[in-house]
């Protein structure tokens, strides 16, 4: 069963990007139609559908079929989990073998591997569907769809890894994936620049990941998980020699893979690429942002748990790292006004909160926030996707306002989100999704001692109530402030785009409470067995239950609180928001330019680095290679010839005298010292 849903999307990926795409360049509507398209390249998503698709269907309701089944696949093996089920390793065929380096292609099914593969391919398969409408007149339908079946059988690859180097390969075949889907309009050149981005961004992590790799291997002698976690404590109290210095072994192992958590799960300084993502097609958005690619570096910290167990100074960095992220990424979502961007740095800041979890040893937890916040995060951005379908391609919530009445089911099911990510809920008695999960977090760095990543935890939620109910009223409420020809246009999105937002409307609502007691209740230790290691002195959940009410009631304060300052903001007097900013114009510009962190990197990295392109280029190629070789030789014969040439005049006396100065010459040489006796 679980070889049939690790494969079924790469044979959707392969038959659709193959033949989908050949057929469809057979109808003669492919290469003519989209060079007519990149001289008119456009600005906002549904401009594309100004040509329309004339292709065949069956690509993308193939691909779509596919995932469905996997999904519902991925449940069954889900449900027997809950039920008792044992961990296994299936072996699907000998691999690498070199040396000492020996590395099968097996899955390991465990109950890890079974909440990320529900988490991947029920949103996933939603997202297909979704995409039946989103991208109905698109004219590149089979290269769509085929990469995202070619993502989702990358992160299946990735999350049912049984060694390192199977890991990896999955690692680089989300950011092969990503950099395809982020770039897929490649008529824009904003979109090529972000899918470089984020594919540059991503191998400055992979490089640390890399490196751990191999420092896994040169200590346990193994890249197979079951030697490597059988033989962790091995390590403990040993030093390596690194960088010139001999560091603890499990610190720096802990950290250079953390190092790849960060790029792919978009922490600070290496979260650059997250936002810019947003360039691609708003589907591809929800499957990046809720089911693949961001949760590659959370679900990595929680598989090597038996190691980062034993790393103490380890897990206090990817708190801190966590506790920094979330905070500053929800910071930044205060001020931003593209739809779609405002719920990306909600992304940012709720990975943030899962690597607290992990950090603090809650690893049940953040994969648990990470299972529920699967559920509302795809709902937002589809519910965005909708909303910008209904204004004909609007992003810029400014320009919107007033959209209950258009879109009622699109603003409800964007609502029962907005409940979920805020954490609405009675704490003692239950609450939506997020509520479940992310005030668990937050009672997790309480007791877990980091009273650094429980303040700022706390001002993330604040702060993601305000930008989250902002966003709501913004866009649905108050007077509109859209185009009177757009708000002409605005409809509700036909049922293949709402069925979607249904499904994952149930799971914002229920996801929490229905699965609570085996993710961090009475029946974790049973659910997860041995698929996450917690040390004998790890006693973070029994600790959870002893913290003080405030604490407990501290993220639904801070959610009242983000809440009516929104209220007060956005509905009470709109004019305040204008006000704050003028008077703290200082402050507004440094979130609104996002901590002008791409303005440091451009000054740090990219002109430099640009600076050196020019020497090595004009410099080095032009004047020294060029110049001493092709170039230089090239000129050089071509004057030298440029001089015999004027040897040859054509006149014949030019010839006669210069026959007689060469037997002059000869006589003379002959006549004075060319003959000795």
């Amino acid at each position: 069963m679980v070889q049939a849903i690790l494969f079924l999307p790469l044979i959707g990926a392969v038959i659709a990007g193959l033949f989908g795409t050949k057929a469809f360049k057979q109808l003669g509507t492919d290469d003519e139609v989209y060079a007519d398209h990149a001289h008119n390249a456009p600005s906002v998503e549904h401009s594309h559908d100004q040509h329309g698709y004339n292709g065949p269907p069956w690509p993308m309701y193939l691909t779509t079929g596919l995932l469905c089944i996997g999904a519902v696949l991925s449940w069954i093996i889900f449900f027997g989990f809950l039920q008792g089920g044992h961990d296994g390793e299936i072996e699907l065929l000998p691999w690498i073998t070199s040396g000492s380096l020996k590395a099968a292609w097996s899955i390991r099914l465990d109950a890890l591997t079974a909440v990320m593969l529900v988490v991947v391919n029920t949103v996933s398969a939603l997202v297909h569907v979704y995409s039946l409408g989103y991208m109905s007149h698109d004219e590149s339908q089979p290269r769509f769809f085929a990469y995202l079946s070619l993502f989702t059988f990358a992160m299946l690859a990735l999350v049912t890894a049984n060694n390192l180097i199977q890991m990896f390969f999955g690692w680089e075949g989300v950011g092969l994936a990503s950099y395809l889907l982020i770039g897929f309009w490649y008529t824009r050149e904003s979109a090529n620049a972000a899918a470089i981005k984020a594919f540059v961004v991503n191998r400055v992590g992979d490089f640390g990941f890399a490196l751990g790799i191999f420092g896994v291997f040169m200590v346990y002698g193994s890249v197979e998980f079951p030697v490597i976690f059988a033989h962790a404590p091995d390590a403990v109290g040993k030093t390596i020699h690194f960088l010139g210095h001999d560091w603890d072994t499990l610190t720096t192992l802990c950290l250079l893979l953390f190092m790849g958590a960060m790029g792919k799960s978009a922490q600070f300084l290496l979260h650059t690429w997250l936002p810019d993502a947003m360039e691609g097609p708003t589907p591809v958005s929800a499957l990046i942002h809720a089911a693949t690619m961001v949760t590659a570096g959370v679900f990595l910290v929680a598989r090597l748990s038996p190691l980062f167990e034993l790393a103490p100074h380890a897990r206090e960095v990817v708190t801190i790292v966590g506790a920094i992220t979330a905070f500053f990424a929800a910071t930044v979502g205060l001020v931003q006004n593209d739809i779609k961007r405002v719920i990306a740095y909600s992304t940012c800041s709720q990975l943030g909160y899962m690597f607290v979890a992990m950090g603090v040893g809650a690893y049940g937890v953040g994969i648990f926030h990470l299972f529920t916040h699967a559920f509302f995060k795809a709902l937002l951005f589809l519910g965005a996707g909708s909303v910008i379908h209904a204004m004909s391609g609007e992003q810029d919530m400014r320009k919107m306002g007033g959209l209950g009445p258009y879109v009622r089911i699109t603003q409800a099911v964007m609502l029962i989100g907005t409940f979920s990510l805020t954490g609405v809920g009675i704490p003692g008695i239950g609450g939506f999704a997020g509520f479940h999960s992310k005030d668990a977090i937050i009672e997790a760095s309480y007791a877990g001692g980091s009273t650094f990543a429980f303040a700022l935890l706390v001002i993330a939620a604040l702060c993601t109530s305000f930008y989250s109910w902002r966003l709501a009223f913004m866009t649905f409420s108050g007077p509109t402030r859209a185009d009177k020809e757009v708000l002409d246009h605005a409809h509700e999105s036909p049922p293949v785009m709402l069925v979607p937002l249904y499904v994952l409307a149930a799971g914002a609502i229920i996801a929490g409470f229905a699965f609570q007691h085996w993710f961090m209740g009475e029946g974790q230790a049973e659910f997860w067995g041995a698929a996450i290691y917690r040390s004998p002195d790890n006693h973070i959940l029994t600790q959870m239950e002893s913290v003080p009410l405030l604490v407990k009631w501290s993220a639904t304060i801070a959610m009242l609180a983000g809440l009516g300052l929104a209220w007060l903001f956005y509905i009470r007097d709109t004019s305040l928001p204008k006000a704050l900013a003028a008077v703290n114009q200082p402050a507004y510009q440094f979130l609104l330019n996002k901590w002008y962190f791409d303005e440091l990197y451009d000054f740090i990295f990219v002109r430099p680095a640009k600076w050196i392109g020019r020497v090595f280029w004009k410099g080095g190629d032009g004047a020294v290679i060029d110049g001493l070789g092709p170039d230089g030789v090239s000129a050089a014969i071509s004057g030298v010839t440029a001089q015999a040439v004027k040897l040859q005049t054509g006149y014949v006396y030019h010839y006669a005298f210069a026959m007689l100065i060469g037997v002059a010459a000869i006589i003379s040489w002959f006549s004075f010292g060319g003959i000795h006796p």
